[in-house]
């Protein structure tokens, strides 16, 4: 049997945000993505798999940020993984048009002591603005391979692996440890720290010695917790620390922290300096004349809100036709079972539960798939980081800034896409903050709700009647955003300082990988959990049955009735079918728990029936109108002017004014189950647990509050 010598490889890729890390890490890895959290926070993970030569292959996608300073989550990831994992090769995706910035993060990571590899990103676009780099010089005083790239064309990728490779097996020419000098008072200092640690291993553990001692300086705080602070600092090394840094101030008239920032900035300018000549060409002069116009005073938000039109009108214009055409799949494919599977429990779970719940979650794929398009290319061309800049005093009553209104955006078409794209967040006090807000933008789910409920009992005024509804859902989201901004998220909000990246035209196969990539997630993810939902809902309104007798006996009245002749006869026969179905609903778990409620609801003007559609709602809005339909004496098959003309009935016990607040209730309480799945995805299982509690307790204040205040008002 032949031996197997296949060798493993860890490469993880670093980056500024808008540096291409993440076009470089598809040219890499393709489709062989995996997509998760990082353990315990909840900023992206992935991972690719490849092989190469002889090489099992595995890049991480680390956390795109500015520096290694660890000051936010991004950070604090970026640097534990390079710190306790030991990747072997650490690729420092670099925008080659903005090289002093971005080989800041160069320094860091020299100054870990990783052995890191150079890719000079976007290069095409170094090429335009005219200025030319000596790469090998570069690479000289860095020690480390430098690696020319176009990430988006895949141009270089194969070059870049084989350096990695090379670096990692130690054949790299260039490749050398190169110490950072920060200027003889704080190098002086530095030595003295050093030594100082070099005598206390037990503390150092892996870290480099000379990066804690620079750290120590800087006053990096999980550093000082873990070296000084008691019970297992030491107190001595704080002392050393304080009176080091007190000398570097005496000394220099600035802070060690600053000191450190210059000299790091002194090295990036002496190597600039030898290896490259200024460039010729301002590439960001065509995106400045661009934005005088789209980021203008009067032009800039007519010309936003006309691209979110287009985009949600493309949604579901273009959507339409699809969503149609799975709608007709899945119907058949039900109507199918149906006629061939026998009448029995478990026909009912395939048909009912099975079909039912992933037919109502691919449904929507289309419009899911195009609203990922799209946003996909307003990431890609780099409008999304203007829209984010325009709306930022907006966002700022909310406690938040520009890029957090993105997602409440799209809350209008989806809370879950919503709640994913918090994502591109970097605080996580925003992303939280974000994530409890977005339910409160009235999602499409809702719309069969207000329209049932608006065309029965506000027939002349449904349009105004919808629309204050939505309009109390924005006023509620900036209500509280600012009431939690104030007490639960009272920390300052994180600056908004976002990097306006120069236009481009994306490429399709950027777009489609986004695309995918975030289709793939929401299908895993949420079809798995509305599947599982869906059956239990089944199990719940379908168990215990009822005993045999009654159904027999119904059963004989049906037939009965059916062998007599004329209208009457068959009218009766009907109404004898929905009372059955009222009587096994009544009867199963989700009866119960109507009549369970029943006591919760009534001081809002609800009957049982409509607590019922409430608590299957959760699954999805869509299904509050279906429940209604059951017990208010309509089945599904027949218009939905049957169920308005039960519900408008005196006996149904339903007042408009308990119409109304039962509208508010659907808006504010948890918008569904995939939305919580969400939350707790992108937020964990404590924010989502309070999402849930937070939200339903409102929307029961707030329809309580509608309906009493009417009511003493005279209007119900």
């Amino acid at each position: 049997m032949a031996e197997d010598r296949r060798r493993t490889l860890t490469i993880a890729l670093a980056g500024n945000p808008n540096s291409g890390k993440t076009s470089i890490f598809n040219a890499l890895t393709g489709a062989r993505q995996q997509v998760g959290n990082w353990p315990g926070v909840t900023v992206e993970k992935k991972v690719g798999r490849l092989t190469h030569g002889e090489y099992d292959i595995e890049i991480i996608d680390l956390p795109g940020t500015y520096s290694l300073t660890a000051y936010s989550v991004e950070e604090r990831v970026a640097r534990s993984f390079i710190i306790d994992e030991k990747p072997d090769v650490v690729i420092h995706v670099i925008d080659a048009a903005n090289l002093q910035r971005n080989l800041y993060l160069t320094v860091q990571l020299l100054e870990l002591g990783v052995d890191v590899v150079l890719d000079l990103n976007m290069w095409d676009e170094h090429l335009v603005c005219g200025a030319e780099l000596d790469c090998d010089r570069l690479s000289t005083l860095f020690g480390a391979p430098v690696v020319p790239t176009v990430g988006h064309r895949a141009e270089g990728a194969t070059e870049l692996l084989e350096a990695a490779i090379k670096l990692a097996e130690n054949r790299a020419e260039a490749h050398r440890h190169v110490p950072v000098s920060y200027g003889p008072h704080v190098d002086d200092v530095l030595s003295e720290l050093e030594g100082e640690l070099l005598r206390r291993p037990e503390l150092v553990g892996d870290y480099p010695v000379r990066w804690v001692a620079t750290k120590l300086l800087e006053g990096d705080f999980e550093i000082e917790q873990v070296m000084t602070a008691p019970p297992a600092g030491d107190d001595e090394l704080a002392v050393l620390v304080d009176r080091c840094k007190r000398h570097i101030r005496t000394a220099t008239g600035s802070d060690a922290e600053k000191i450190i920032s210059e000299g790091r900035y002194g090295y990036i300018e002496g190597a600039l300096r030898e290896s490259l000549t200024e460039q010729k060409v301002d590439r960001m002069e065509v995106s400045r004349q661009i934005d005088n116009v789209f980021t203008s005073r009067y032009l800039g938000y007519p010309i936003f809100f006309l691209f979110v039109w287009l985009l949600f009108e493309l949604t579901f214009r273009l959507g339409s036709y699809p969503m149609d055409w799975i709608d007709a799949f899945v119907g058949w494919l039900a109507g199918t079972l149906s006629v061939v599977l026998p009448e029995s429990m478990l026909s009912s779970l395939i048909i009912d539960g099975v079909i039912g719940g992933v037919g109502s979650v691919i449904i929507f794929l289309p419009n899911i798939a195009i609203l990922f398009l799209g946003i996909a290319f307003l990431e890609d061309s780099g409008y999304m980081a203007r829209a984010a800049f325009l709306m930022d005093r907006v966002m700022h009553s909310l406690g938040l800034h520009g890029k957090s209104f993105i997602p409440m955006l799209m809350g209008f078409g989806c809370s879950v896409p919503a709640i994913m794209a918090t994502r591109t967040l970097e605080s996580s006090r925003d992303r939280i903050l974000t994530i409890l807000v977005v339910p409160f933008m009235s999602c499409s789910a809702r719309l069969p709700v207000y329209l049932l409920i608006g065309g029965t009992f506000f027939a002349g005024r449904a349009g105004v009647v919808v629309f204050t509804v939505y309009l109390v859902g924005i006023l509620m989201a900036f209500a509280v955003g600012r009431v939690l901004s104030k007490t639960l998220f009272r920390s300052v909000p994180s600056p908004f300082v976002m990097e306006l990246p120069p236009y481009r035209l994306p490429t399709p196969r950027g777009l489609l990988v986004h695309t995918w990539e975030r289709v793939r997630v929401y299908l895993k993810k949420m079809g798995g959990v509305i599947l599982v939902a869906s059956v239990v809902l089944w199990a719940l309104g379908t168990f215990p049955t009822l005993p045999r007798e009654t159904i027999d006996s119904y059963e004989s009245d049906i037939e009965t009735a059916r062998a007599s002749d004329g209208r009457s006869a068959e009218e009766r026969a009907e109404e004898l079918e929905t009372e059955l179905e009222r009587l096994r609903v009544e009867h199963s778990f989700i009866g119960r728990t109507g009549k369970a409620i029943e006591p919760a609801m009534r001081p809002l003007g609800f009957t049982w029936e409509m607590g019922v559609s409430l608590v299957t709602g959760f699954v999805a809005k869509e299904v509050v109108v279906s429940t209604l339909g059951v017990l208010y004496h309509a089945s599904a098959e027949e218009e939905t002017e049957t169920l308005s003309k039960a519900l408008r009935a005196p006996s149904s016990g339903v007042t408009p004014l308990a119409a109304f607040a039962f509208m508010i209730f659907v808006l504010l309480y948890t918008p569904c189950i995939a939305a919580v799945a969400a939350i707790r995805r992108e937020a964990g299982a404590g924010w989502m647990y309070f999402a849930l509690a937070f939200q339903t307790g409102l929307a029961w204040l707030s329809a309580f509050g509608v309906y009493q205040v009417g009511r003493l008002l005279g209007l119900g």
